[in-house]
């Protein structure tokens, strides 16, 4: 029992909060040296002036140092707020930055063992929960794309400075940086400023390469998702007006199915059915129904099985709602519950083997509350949890 109990916690433990608050901590250890290092320059004085020697000249004297760990630890904060939407590209962002911090910290600028350690290990925490984020969301998507052009434009912007000289003409001020940066970014090349230094041509190679990559990308996190979903639901059927995320999935068209599917839209719930081609179960016509074999993995896919708070097998066939039950386990996500419909009492313990997080047997539920009632005995909602979990009543 306890062990059950400990691994239900542990299962709808709330880890991408956990992983989140430790993203952003770790961002903020690792920025905090620099931070007011440049807060007690006059950096952004000389930016407003347009004084590009200004700049240039902290930069090489060891600024662009604090100014690396001021953008990588406040693009890893931004990066805790996808994390909480459970986003994946916020995930593999998050573990791409901390490896690149911790790797910072052991070759550029050396930082206390500790803070590389713990890096590592939130670095380590986040791969292995990596089934916790599994939502492709456009707001994700667009943040990944501003936050990736912003960092490009600064490092361009920077770079620049820090090789003014190498340019001819050179580069001089903030302007002129800004200017060249956008037009390298874009891959228009005007011609007008060319790098002369071997430095200056790497440089702007890397920011020519950075562009096109981030202009790629950005595509496909943005544009891919709304291309794609409108694609999808053309060629599987009628386009569908639940956004099927936090809905129920139900596969079941009997009786108890229908009466549970009337009963959650009264209660304000979004609930995405699959029925099996040529059931005679009659749903409302604006109800959301996927035809199909309920135990693919594909279709609980498409029906967002790893989206739903709810996957509930309610088929007449207990040996169909195991196999349900099965195959939902290879979809859904960390915080979705199964409940399996068992109809005959003879298969219940057979059905806790797939264990589904909550069995119901109508059959013996009703039988151990007439039994009660006739009795005199009384009937709580301790004995109708155990009931529903399938778990025998103590004696």
């Amino acid at each position: 029992m306890i062990k059950t109990r400990v691994s239900h916690w542990l299962k709808d433990f709330p880890w991408h909060w956990l992983l989140a608050i430790l993203v952003a901590l770790a961002g903020h250890l690792f920025l905090r040296p620099s931070w007011g290092t440049l807060r007690g320059h006059d950096l952004l004085d000389a930016f407003v002036a347009s004084d590009g020697a200004a700049v240039a000249r902290y930069l090489q004297s060891g600024g662009v140092t604090h100014v690396t760990r001021v953008m990588l630890g406040l693009v890893i904060q931004l990066m805790a707020i996808g994390l909480l939407a459970r986003a994946r590209i916020a995930w593999a962002m998050s573990v791409l930055l901390l490896l690149a911090m911790a790797a910072f910290l052991v070759k550029v600028d050396t930082g206390p063992a500790s803070l590389i350690i713990f890096t590592i290990l939130v670095a380590g925490m986040l791969v292995a929960k990596w089934h916790h984020f599994d939502r492709a969301s456009l707001a994700a998507g667009s943040l990944f794309a501003i936050l990736a052009l912003s960092c490009l434009l600064v490092y361009s912007v920077f770079g620049s400075l820090y090789l003014g000289n190498e340019f001819s003409p050179a580069i001089v001020d903030p302007v002129t940086a800004f200017y060249f940066s956008l037009v390298s970014m874009s891959t228009v090349g005007y011609g007008d400023i060319v790098p002369k230094g071997e430095a200056a041509r790497m440089f702007t190679l890397s920011v020519v390469m950075l562009g096109i990559t981030l202009f790629a990308t950005s595509l496909s996190v943005v544009v891919g998702p709304l291309v794609g979903g409108n694609i999808r639901r053309l060629l599987y059927g009628r386009i569908s007006h639940v956004m099927r995320k936090d809905h129920t999935v139900l596969a079941g068209t009997g009786p108890l199915a229908l009466s549970l599917y009337h009963a959650l839209i009264q209660r304000g719930h979004e609930v995405t059915v699959i029925q099996a081609p040529g059931d005679p179960g009659v749903f409302p016509a604006q109800a959301d129904i996927l035809q199909g074999d309920a135990s693919d993995t594909e279709l609980l896919r498409r029906a967002g099985a790893h989206e739903a708070r709810y996957v509930l097998a309610l088929r007449a066939e207990d040996a169909e709602n195991a196999f349900i039950i099965l195959a939902a386990r290879e979809v859904i996500g960390p915080d979705t519950r199964l409940v399996a419909l068992v109809n005959a009492p003879a298969h219940l313990d057979k059905v806790r083997h797939v264990n589904p997080d909550i069995v119901i047997s109508l059959q013996a539920l009703g039988a151990e509350i007439l039994a009660r009632t006739l009795s005199g005995e009384p009937i709580d909602d301790a004995l109708i949890k155990r009931l529903l979990f399938g778990e025998k009543t103590p004696a």
